[in-house]
């Protein structure tokens, strides 16, 4: 392919990747809770202390936040902005893997692997919504490719920067595999390339200051961030996120669909393969293979824990393209997929039963996994790796895109935006036994909460006074307020009026949320 032609197929890429950040709302939990923080960061002036819904909120370190504050400031508090960091690192992400790829195998190995990369659902999926997941990834797989290509320097401040994105993990991965690897190859000189001294301090210089001066500041970070957020995260099930060990192995899959049996080969060669020296495929199959055991071994798993494992998976994918004639495993992919595709539009009217407006958008997936497979079937290498790599990508778009016919059950911006008008700034709002995160994100403010505690319990704990614990105390702030909105949930509505019998008009009914405001 000419230059010109991959400055076109860039852009294109570019246009696909960030144009469509805006499409769909943020939903509850995640997506809303990491956004709303930056949001409180920009409001308050307070970029120590971060707070959630107006609570002290330490669950992890500040380094999202802050760059999603810096766009909130240079453009507007908007749902794409919110997920502007998350989009740019995994697009940053592909370049990452594509000069890795280069300079420890080949040009055609960079090239492969970023398009293996840009081709795995998973991550295209988790380049697209609003979780840390994408920022640690970005500063592991920097860390760990550096290392690999002797940037000793580069790798302590990736590791910084990846433990300012989520914590200790930031080095526990990088060292876990470093150890592993001198402990298999009996290489222990590698401890003598690595800078150490010169290296923690700068480590220390980027990382440490945030965690001091938010200690300073809150006498109840150093317990809950080390002990209860780390330790006991990961060795209890104290979030209720306990799962068997092989929890990870299917979303691994589904992750890398248009790539499974390339990866079982590269998996086998990374493993077979010897290298006099510093053997970079064994590497990265053991950075892969730490990334999995730790959360695996994990008291708490959500299904984007192990995206760290899917760049060096790329470029063993990647190096397993350039290296052998693969036609013969493509083919048996092109086969596999189409079968996948196939499947997935059959059974969506099943697999999305209690969503029918998200069916069309599921078999439109599945019908272009189809079209795009077959399409190569039986190409060069290089075509059929970049359909293959077109078909995860538009496959997942679709099926992201077509989320925003759900908005309504995953967030209470449509309800929000069903209001005459939103709350003056001087109205209270309450959010009555029911509350996520994208009430207050979808209406730019802390509500009060009344009853409800989820995973701001502790924090609560920490600043009582603005929690309403029970209804009586409810109905006491809802006659005194001179005007007020509340939230209560749909299912719950009806009941709850009757028991309070205060005086309330509804302003707007979603499948989620009922609001009402006081007459």
């Amino acid at each position: 392919m000419t230059q010109r032609g991959v400055r076109l197929l860039l852009a294109l890429l570019a246009i696909a990747w960030f144009g469509t950040l805006g499409v769909r709302p943020l939903y509850k939990a995640d997506e809303s809770r990491y956004a709303e923080i930056p949001r409180e960061m920009v409001a308050s002036g307070d970029w120590i202390t971060p707070r959630l819904n107006g609570f002290k909120y330490f669950e992890k370190p500040p380094l999202q936040y802050w760059t999603t504050a810096v766009f909130f400031k240079a453009f507007e508090v908007e749902d794409w902005a919110a997920r502007m960091w998350t989009a740019l690192t995994g697009f940053a992400g592909l370049f990452l893997v594509l000069a890795a790829g280069k300079r420890l195998f080949g040009p055609p190995t960079g090239l492969y692997a970023a398009a293996v990369l840009a081709g795995s659902p998973l991550y295209v999926m988790l380049g697209q919504i609003n979780t840390l997941d994408m920022g640690l990834t970005f500063f592991l797989c920097g860390a760990v490719f550096a290392f690999a290509l002797g940037h000793m320097f580069l790798f302590w401040a990736a590791c910084a920067l990846a433990t300012l994105s989520k914590g200790l993990i930031g080095i526990v991965l990088p060292f876990g595999t470093i150890a592993l690897y001198m402990l298999i190859k009996r290489d222990w000189g590698l401890t003598r390339q690595m800078r150490i001294v010169p290296g923690s301090i700068l480590f220390l210089m980027i990382a440490a200051p945030w965690f001091i001066a938010v200690s300073l500041a809150n006498d109840e970070f150093l317990r809950f961030f080390f002990i209860q957020e780390h330790f006991q995260r990961f060795t209890t099930e104290m979030h209720g996120r306990a799962h068997p060990a092989w929890y990870f192995l299917p979303i691994l899959a589904a992750g890398m669909a248009p790539w499974l049996l390339p990866l079982g080969a590269a998996w086998f060669r990374s493993l077979r393969d010897k290298t006099q020296g510093f053997d970079p495929l064994l590497f990265l199959g053991l950075w892969a293979l730490v990334v999995l055991a730790f959360f695996s071994a994990s008291g708490s798993k959500l299904p984007s824990y192990i995206l760290p494992m899917f760049p060096p998976l790329a470029l063993l994918i990647g190096r397993s393209l350039a290296a052998l004639d693969a036609r013969r495993v493509l083919v048996a992919q092109c086969a596999l997929l189409a079968v996948a595709g196939l499947a997935l539009a059959v059974l969506a009217p099943r697999l999305a039963a209690s969503y029918a407006s998200y069916v069309p958008w599921l078999v439109a997936a599945g019908l272009w996994l189809v079209v795009t497979s077959v399409a190569a079937w039986r190409r060069s290498i290089p075509a059929c790796v970049g359909l293959l790599a077109l078909g995860g990508f538009g496959a997942t778009q679709i099926a992201l895109i077509g989320h925003r016919t759900l908005a309504a059950e995953f967030s209470a911006a449509p309800t929000v935006a069903a209001l005459p008008a939103p709350p003056p700034a001087a109205a209270s709002v309450f959010a009555v036994d029911a509350y996520d995160h994208s009430i207050a994100w979808s209406l730019r403010r802390t509500v009060s909460l009344v009853g409800y505690k989820d995973e701001l319990g502790q924090a609560i704990g920490w600043e009582p006074q603005k929690f309403i614990p029970v209804l009586p105390g409810f109905a006491r702030a809802w006659s005194a307020a001179p005007e007020a909105y509340a939230f209560f949930a749909a299912r719950d509505f009806e009941r709850l009026r009757a028991e309070l019998a205060l005086p309330m008009q509804v302003a707007a009914r979603g499948p989620r949320y009922v609001i009402v405001r006081k007459p």
